[in-house]
Parts: C-alpha cells; structure tokens; sequence
C-alpha cells in the first residue's frame, strides 16, 4: 500500500510565509502547479477515466496546466456539456438520524458537533467512481460527524471542487451531509485577487451567476452545500460588502433545496485577510447581520483561545444563533492525537459544551502511516482517534489534559430506522474482492459508495473476563473487502455491541447471521443478542435477549443462520449485538460476514438499455465508457428536483440511468477476450445468487438486463441484502462463444460492475 505522499501543506506554506513559500512549493507556472506534483498523466487508453469535478470561478491561470489537470471555467459550466456528470451524481439521499442513549456518562447530545475538512487526495486527482488502490482514506465513523467537507483546491488545478460520488453516497447513507470546498488561496499560494472577484461578480441584472451555478451544481450532482475559504489578501471594503451579498444571495437560493453554507473565518469587513480566532465584529457580517443568517456556520481559525471562545458563543447567542454553529478548527493534520489542543476551552469538564469544533484534515489517521501500510492498520488508527486508546466507547477516557476522542463528547447518532436492514461490514476498500466467502479478484480497491453502515460504538464489548480485540479485518471476508474479526481467550461470555437501532420488529422479521470459526480458532457458542428497550441510562447495557446461534468449529466454514425474532414479541429493536463464549480453553478467532434484518424478500426493478458510449484505445487497450438505464423505485431515477436543477442541455441529473467507465487498472477491472465485439452476448448475474432466476442473455448493446431476488435469507450463501438503492446488475459475464469476462488475474468471476446501493463503475480493458 504505497502512495504518492500529498504536497507541503497549506497550513505549512501560511505559516512559512511568502519567501518561504516559494522554497517549500517550487516553480509553479500559472500560479502553482505544486499540489497536483506526483500524478502521473493518465494513459491514452484512460483518457475517459472520469475525476471529481473542479473549476476556476471563471478566468484561467496564465501559463500550461501541468500533466492530468484541465483548467474549467464554472461560468461556463453546463450540465450538458459535463460529460462525466453521470459519474460524480451521488445516488443515496441524505438519511435521517435519531440518537441513541450515549455509550458513556460523558457524551453529550444536542450541544458541541464536529466537522471535518478532510482531502482525499489532490485537486485534480479524485477518481469519480473509486480506483484500483487499497490505500485509500475511508472514513467510517460518520456517528460522531455532523459535516465533512471535501477539502481540495488550488492555483494550479483548481478553486472549487465538487465532491465525487462515492464521498458522497457513503456520507449520505450515514446521515452526514457534505460540502464541496471554494478556496480562494493567499497570494503566498498563488492566489489572485481577480479570481475572488470573478466569484462575486453580478450581472447586468445585478445578480451574482457564480453563486446561481454553485447551487446547481450541488443540486445536479447531489451533495449538500459549500465551505467558502476566501483567503487572498488585497481586498477592500467594497470587496467585502460584495462577498457578504454573495454570500447571502448563494444561502438563500440553496436555503430551498436543503443546501447549507459554512465560511471561514479569514477574510473580514475591511476586505483584508485577518484571522480572528473568533466570532467578532470584524468578521460577524459574514456569518449573521441585521437582515439575518449570511451563512449556516462559521469555521474559527485556528488562532482561538479559551476567552474567544466564550465570547463568540456568548455573541452567537445575543444575535439569535446557536453557539454550536460556531465551529473551533482543530488542526490535527500534522500531529493526529498528539496535536496540542486547549480541550477545557471547548468542552470544559462538568459545564455545558462552549462551541462545535472542526478537524483539519483527518486523514492523518492514513498519511501518518509509514510505506507499506495497511488497511487494517488504517482502521487501528482511525478507531483510536475517534474512540480514544482504549478503543472502547464506553470507556473512552479523555477527562484529562492529552486527546479527548469524540467518542468521549459527543454522542453518537444511528440511521438504522427502517427495513430491511443488511451488513457484510465492508468499509469501502479491500486488498481482495470476495463473493460468498471466496476471493473473486486479487486487485487491491477502493469505494465508498460500497461501504456498509458498520458499527458505530468501536468497541464496545461488556465480560467479566479478558477483553477480546475486535477490528476490522481484511484478509477474509464473506462479501466485498473486509470482515469484523473477534480474537481472545473467551472463557467468559464478552457481548459485543454492534448497533444502536430503531428497526421495526414484528411476527415474520428475521435476522440473519453469517459468521465463521477460522482454522486457528478453538470452538465458540454464539448467541445473538437484541433488545427491545434502550438503556436506562448512559453508559449501561442495553436489556439484551440472547437467542442461540450455535456453536462452531474451526474448519466448518462460513455458516448462515436465520433467527426469527417474532418469539421476542412485537415492537421496536433497539439494539443489536453478539454474545461470544469459548469453549475447551483454546482461544477465540471468530469472523462475522454478514448481519441482517428483514421482514421479507423483494426485486428490484430490471435496468435496460446497456450501451457503449465512448471508446479510447492505446497501445493495444481500449477503454470503455457505458451507460443503462435504470429501473423506477429503489435505485432509479433521482428526485425530481435533481433532474430538473440538470436540464439544460439534455442532461437531467443522471436521470436516465447510469454511466460507468471501464478502465485498465481500476476495481472493478476486467478483461474482454480478444474477439469480443459490441454484441457479444453477456448475462447478467444477481448480488446474492450466482447467475440469478429469469436473467435472460443480453448483448453488450441492446440486452435488457433483469435482476433476481437480492433479500434473501435462512441458508448459507443466501445472506439478505438490502434494497434501499438497489442496482440489479452485479456483473456480467459472456455465456457463449469465445468472449469472457475473466479479471485482471485470470478469475472468470470479476469484482462486481454494480451492487445494491453504490455502482463500482464498470471498468474494464479490451485488447
């Protein structure tokens, strides 16, 4: 897992100073092509490989952009003329939350939040539909989140920038919304003034286009809103008065479409770049006036002290507004936990919460890692920075003067309110791709639109005897790339905690468990364990009922066992976990695949049309764009309102199904024998069955495709799987003549082209 290490920081750069500066980036023709160092330029064969999107608010750098990056302008931008919109479209709308009883007597609902800035990689560099690479930032403790930004930008690629998809389906599925980032960069980083008013400037009508186009854009493509970070010095009073009505006038068009706006606290009334540290006078008109809100939240420099908090909840308040729309940066991209932070400022022990705070790049959980990493050594490190050094919710600590994990603040939030509900606790990446417990592709992957909603409470697990270690693994799984793996001498019964719910139960809901006993493992009796009520109180146990699911023994193998929950009676799931005992003094290694909820089986509806739309060829390969239409209900067509905030041009949103990219390289990848035509016949095959009942043959251009059942459950290799979002499509495969879809490693069963919830795109190479 070797990567090309992110660019000097900005924080850095700032701190540096201008000389400095230029030392730190190098030469940058066109105002700095410095952050985009180290991407190779794509390949002829991938010239159709689509990236996030990315723009100039409307002039370009003078100069050449450097290799793989395409100066756009967003004045010029039309949903029409984007031809990789069908692929940065997220598809998962923004899930309602509801709050559990916290994990701990510390955790507090309803007063401080969090906020992430977190770069997933350069400007220029964000794959839209994941990438053929496990090294890869996958964020997944969305509980403790209230706002990620997709942080990126700069004078050398671009100012503003679009999440991508994946980011976006997996933050959504979570309830956590996201915004894309404008970054109007300090003239030490190449900025320009001209660019901050090109953002700002009105029409003959004496409106702001700029502003009008980045609420489409959030529309069209399905996240929630913007960060703003304008920080190049120069400017006057009348800038600021401009940027202030920009602002409003953008808040207000979003306000409708459920779009949201946090600023930055850098530039202030006089034009000038003067962090505050604060919410003050100088900086108050960008955030609240008399007329009202100018912006959802502010994001205080870093500059903060104890006594600028308190002043700027205590001014939040005397003008109308939530302090905990006030986020304090905490800057953690150099240090992770060992960043020095003045906690007592912003959660002091035994008072109320003062303000939110924000991360600055998070990702350190990843980037601090040395070469060579892994994903389970991600995860490791991600737990603990969220959960605290115990890795135990329930006891996170952090009452002292080192870190204090958000698990130890802030209580955590659950989106599982409805079924069927269905994990197979993949985090979006995976060193394999795995089917029904077998390795189906050896290519290392990445996407998050795949991602499970996982266990939020990293770990809480409740014995008299030794703790186990509980973590994600990735060198075996049931379904996509990692597993949730429990080790230790279990000579007492230890309850792991897995979800906090809301899920309705009745007479016909099953729960369905998918587990193994590794060889190394001595043999465990597992129960299931649900409960009906919440917790009296923080920190205590959920009232658990125990329902057997037999004990296993290493070598039996990956084993389904469907439980009927309506013996418990009728009512609400509140929680859902497992109760682990081993048995004949050998020590515990039990995997858990696959875990789900459900009151029935249902089909999504067949997609249609499957066309190639684009080809590329170099060197013997050729690239493949294709596109079909999707079916209506779960998984189809996006809200109206997105397709009508994509008209113009023909295009609405993604509306009329969806578009892959099939690229050498990538997850997804496969190989098309050499003969292999436009109309070579190809099957469809369902997520969960093999080749599934009723998939007719189809062809590559005009072949209807038809899914099978995907909730399915009570018989191993049947694990149920949720509808929400559905894609019928799980690969495809040619059912006769010399054309076969085979993997990059020879496997005539590629990683999947499209699943459930979240498409991987179809990439593939045809020599």
């Amino acid at each position: 897992m070797n990567r090309q290490p992110f660019p000097v920081s900005r924080r850095r750069v700032l701190l540096a100073g201008a000389g400095t500066a230029a030392a730190l980036l190098g030469a940058s023709p066109g105002g700095g092509t410095a952050a985009a160092a180290g991407r190779p330029r794509a390949a002829a064969a991938d010239s159709l490989q689509p990236y996030a999107s990315y723009w100039f608010p409307d002039s370009l750098p003078s100069g050449t952009p450097g290799d793989g990056i395409t100066w756009r302008s967003l004045a010029a931008w039309t949903p029409g003329a984007d031809r990789d919109l069908a692929f940065n479209t997220a598809t998962v709308p923004l899930a309602k939350r509801f709050t559990p009883v916290p994990a701990n007597t510390t955790a507090r609902a309803g007063q401080a939040r969090i906020s992430a800035l977190a770069a997933f990689d350069h400007t220029a560099g964000n794959p839209s539909q994941g990438s053929a690479t496990a090294d890869h930032y996958a964020p997944t403790h969305w509980a403790y989140l209230d706002e990620l930004v997709f942080w990126g930008g700069s004078s050398g690629e671009g100012l503003i920038l679009a999440p991508n998809a994946p980011v976006v389906d997996a933050a959504h599925r979570n309830g956590v919304p996201v915004l894309g980032t404008v970054f109007l960069p300090p003239v030490a980083y190449g900025g320009q003034l001209r660019w901050t008013r090109d953002l700002v400037r009105r029409d003959t009508a004496g409106r702001f286009p700029l502003a009008a186009k980045l609420v489409q854009v959030a529309r069209v493509y399905g996240f929630d809103g913007w960060f703003l970070n304008a920080e190049t010095g120069g400017g006057d009073a009348a800038l600021a008065a401009e940027m202030q009505a920009f602002l409003r006038a953008l808040r207000a068009a979003g306000a409708g479409h459920g779009l949201r706006i946090t600023w930055y606290d850098a530039m202030n009334r006089t034009g000038q770049v003067g962090w505050q540290g604060a919410l003050n006078e100088l900086n108050q008109p960008f955030f609240q006036d008399d007329a009202g809100p100018v912006a959802d939240s502010m994001f205080v420099d870093f500059r903060w002290s104890a006594g600028r908090l308190a002043d700027s909840g205590r001014l939040a308040e005397e003008l109308g507004r939530s302090r905990y729309e006030l986020w304090a940066g905490v800057d953690v991209e150099s240090a992770g936990w060992d960043s020095g932070t003045d906690w007592e400022a912003i959660l002091p022990t035994g008072r109320d919460h003062v303000v939110s705070y924000g991360f600055y790049r998070p990702e350190w959980t990843l980037s601090h890692l040395p070469a060579g990493r892994t994903p389970g050594q991600f995860h490791a490190a991600d737990d603990r920075f969220w959960s605290g050094e115990g890795l135990d919710p329930t006891r996170p600590g952090g009452t002292g003067g080192g870190w204090r994990a958000p698990a130890s603040a802030v209580a955590d939030r659950s989106t599982l309110t409805s079924l069927p509900f269905a994990t197979t606790f993949n985090t979006g990446h995976g060193l394999r791709w795995y089917e029904n417990g077998t390795a189906t592709s050896g290519t290392p992957w990445n996407h998050l639109g795949l991602q499970d909603r996982l266990p939020p409470r990293r770990w809480a697990v409740r014995t008299a005897g030794p703790r186990p270690d509980v973590s994600f693994d990735f060198a075996d799984a049931w379904r996509g790339g990692s597993s949730l793996l429990v080790r230790g001498a279990l000579d007492r019964p230890a309850t792991l905690e897995l979800f906090p719910a809301r899920l309705p139960a009745g007479a016909a809901t099953v729960l369905d468990l998918t587990h193994r006993a590794d060889p190394s493992s001595g043999p465990v009796t597992v129960e299931v364990a649900v409960a009906l009520r919440d917790a009296p109180a923080p920190g205590e146990p959920a009232p658990y009922v125990h329902l057997p699911a037999g004990t296993l023994q290493p070598g039996d193998g990956w084993r389904t066992v469907a439980l009927r929950l309506g013996t418990l009676g009728t009512g609400t799931l509140h929680a859902l976990g497992v109760r682990l005992t081993g048995r004949g003094g050998a020590a515990v290694a039990w995997r858990l695949g696959a875990l789900a909820v459900r009151d029935g089986t249902a089909s999504p509806a067949a997609p249609s049309s499957l066309t190639v739309t684009g080809t590329a060829s170099s060197d013997g390969a050729t690239t493949v764009r294709l596109s079909w239409r999707r079916g209506p209900g779960p998984g189809g067509p996006p809200p109206r309102d997105r397709q009508k905030a994509g008209r113009g041009g023909g295009v609405g949103g993604g509306a009329v199904g969806r578009d892959r990219h099939l690229g050498r390289g990538d997850p997804g990848a496969a190989e098309l024998a050499a003969r292999t035509g436009p109309g070579a016949p190809l099957r469809a095959v369902s997520p969960t069955a093999g080749r599934a009942k009723g998939v007719p043959r189809g062809h590559l251009r005009h072949g209807v495709l038809r899914g099978g059942p995907t909730a399915r459950g009570g018989r191993a290799g049947r694990p149920a799987r949720s509808t929400r979002g559905a894609r019928t499509v799980h690969r495809l495969e040619a059912v006769e003549g010399p054309a076969a879809l085979v993997s990059p490693g020879g496997d005539r069963r590629p990683p999947l082209l499209s699943t459930l919830r979240s498409p991987l795109p179809c990439m593939t190479t045809v020599h």
